[in-house]
């Protein structure tokens, strides 16, 4: 069962003071189990948004550490920035990553205001997490800002959930609330027009403008309430900044459901609007982190526009994601510190497959008992699978045959996806191999840890058949690539099919070899053999056949 992973992202009405900054996260990094992912201060907004992530109850105990230290260093009586604000610890949200759901992370929101408001803040909910309607939406309870708050809080409609319902003019009020992974996301203008920037931020946002009439007067309904033209992209809130660090204007949105709005349709839509009112988008920025998903989901958009092939590297993705969105205009894009599931990844060294060639195999040459051969005969499988991929793209950009691009772009995602599964199942091998060794130590004085630890040994036993027959069944799906390869792919690359077909059938031979070693003994083993010999004769039946492809082929180039 996945660890339960919960994301923050409080913001804090100070970016310029960088002691205030460093108390704030300092507080939150004295958390154990809290890993501190991003740091983000603005000069113009003076707004620092904070990123961090861990389980549950580490988490709301670094959010109660942050609000009472931005308390404590920021006095909201002295602030002044270009981003909305009504608090020093203005919006902290919790976000659900892995292994909780959002009526959990509700409830932690719930304890986090309840415990920012023992402290002395006056704390609303909102999002998900809101206790009334109206507090849902966090512009509604951010309105009048903090200049309005001291008439807002006499409003029976808007008392606090948590804390004091009295003005207090340094902390102001802080919003807390649970909801889905929300992209803070600028696009720049060439405009230092505010006004104009708005415009282009009524065009996109989902609420739209207020609509007016031929004299410019407000359209009400019936009702004497406003009416209002809505925006062309949906789950996108927007407004217009002048930013003067960089002397642009801005185009500031929050992408609340990337499923609905993702980045790219987001910038997309903005350049449109743009250029319909005589602007240019010169490029953009993401405030905090991005999801992996969402970059690769970029990447393919562009690739796709340019009917090139989207089968390529995650990092080539990336790259064409930040070129495409000039995320790196106003500073490096740096993906190892921008996407979260990088900034969560081990950076220790410890994974095989993050190892140089040269390191991979000196560390598989040395004295250690892993990584063995099933890491090795997984290793195979993954270059069979690549080279099955590489012919996929080269052919995908053969000239004369632009028209097959999205063809051969298919063949190359569907070997991305096997390489890339059987780069995992590396280390999972050396994992399962070390999960034996670990149940072997484990103790045996008395009747039930003799029990426990045979239990165990059983368990990670299965483990270490079950990883290979994984590699053994995705080398044998890769035959359907490397087989059309051979068939359909360039001429000059059909060689490359062929190596891609040996690599295949090795990788599924060696793991048939940790099958056989480790079901020594093992109760039920037949089931696990049967299905390991109907494999390598697959195999063997995909090696031949693709070779036959490539020999009929190599003899009839010219």
């Amino acid at each position: 069962m996945t660890e339960p992973l919960v994301e923050c992202v409080p913001n804090f009405s100070e970016g310029r003071n960088r002691a205030a900054i460093d108390r704030i996260t300092s507080a939150i990094e004295a958390v154990d189990g809290v890993t501190l992912l991003d740091v983000d201060p603005g000069a113009a907004t003076n707004r620092t948004v904070v990123t961090f992530v861990g389980p549950p109850d580490a988490v709301v105990e670094a959010a109660v550490a942050a609000g009472v230290t931005a308390a404590d260093v920021i006095d909201m009586g002295a602030h002044h920035g270009e981003h909305p604000r009504f608090g020093a610890m203005d919006v902290c949200p919790l976000v659900p990553v892995s292994g909780i759901t959002m009526e959990e992370t509700m409830g932690l929101a719930r304890e986090v205001g309840s415990r920012l408001g023992d402290a002395g803040l006056t704390v609303f909910l909102y999002e998900k997490a809101a206790s009334a309607e109206h507090h849902r939406n966090l512009a509604d309870v951010r309105a009048g800002e903090y200049e309005g708050l001291e008439d807002k809080l006499r409003d029976r409609a808007w008392q606090p959930d948590f804390g004091p319902a009295t003005f207090n003019p340094r902390s102001g009020a802080t919003a807390v609330g649970a909801r889905d992974f929300l992209i803070a996301y600028n696009v720049n203008l060439n405009t230092t027009s505010t006004r104009r920037a708005n415009a282009v931020a009524f065009d996109v946002r989902e609420k739209g403008r207020v609509e007016r009439d031929a004299a410019g007067g407000i359209v009400r309904d019936p009702a004497g309430e406003p009416v209002w033209i809505p925006g062309s992209l949906p789950s996108v809130k927007a407004i217009g900044l002048y930013i003067e660090e960089y002397g642009i204007a801005q185009i500031s949105m929050n992408l609340t459901d990337i499923s609905v709005t993702p980045i790219h349709a987001a910038f997309d839509e903005a350049a449109a609007m743009a250029a319909a009112r005589g602007m240019r988008v010169t490029g953009s920025e993401i405030v905090g982190l991005i999801p992996l998903q969402a970059m690769l989901d970029a990447g393919r958009h562009y690739l796709r526009k340019q009917q090139r092939s989207t089968g390529v590297a995650d990092t080539e993705l990336i790259k064409i994601a930040v070129r495409s969105m000039g995320l790196d205009e106003l500073g490096p894009f740096d993906p190892a510190q921008k996407i979260i599931e990088y900034r969560l990844a081990p950076t220790d060294g410890a994974r095989l497959v993050d190892r140089t060639v040269r390191g991979f195999v000196e560390e598989t040459a040395s004295e250690s008992v892993a990584p063995g051969g099933g890491s090795v005969a997984a290793l195979a499988g993954a270059l069979g699978a690549g080279l099955g991929t590489m012919v996929a793209n080269l052919s995908a950009h053969k000239r004369g045959w632009d028209d097959r691009w999205e063809e051969f772009s298919d063949w190359a995602e569907r070997g991305k996806g096997l390489h890339q599964r059987l780069l995992a199942l590396v280390d999972q091998d050396t994992d399962a191999f070390n999960g034996i060794l670990a149940a072997h130590r484990l103790p045996a004085a008395t009747p039930a840890e003799v029990a426990a630890r045979m239990a165990a040994i059983e368990a990670a036993t299965r483990r270490a058949i079950e990883v290979p027959l994984a590699v053994m069944e995705t080398a044998v799906a890769s035959f359907e690539v490397l087989t059309a390869m051979a068939e359909q792919g360039m001429t000059s690359s059909v060689s490359d099919a062929g190596v891609g077909a040996i690599m295949a059938r090795a990788a599924a031979r060696g793991a048939a070899l940790n099958v056989r070693v480790n079901a020594a003994g093992l109760d039920g083993a037949d089931a696990y053999l049967e299905q390991a010999s109907s494999l390598e004769i697959e195999a063997a039946g995909g090696e031949a056949a693709v070779m036959a492809i490539v020999g009929r082929r190599m003899a009839e180039a010219p």
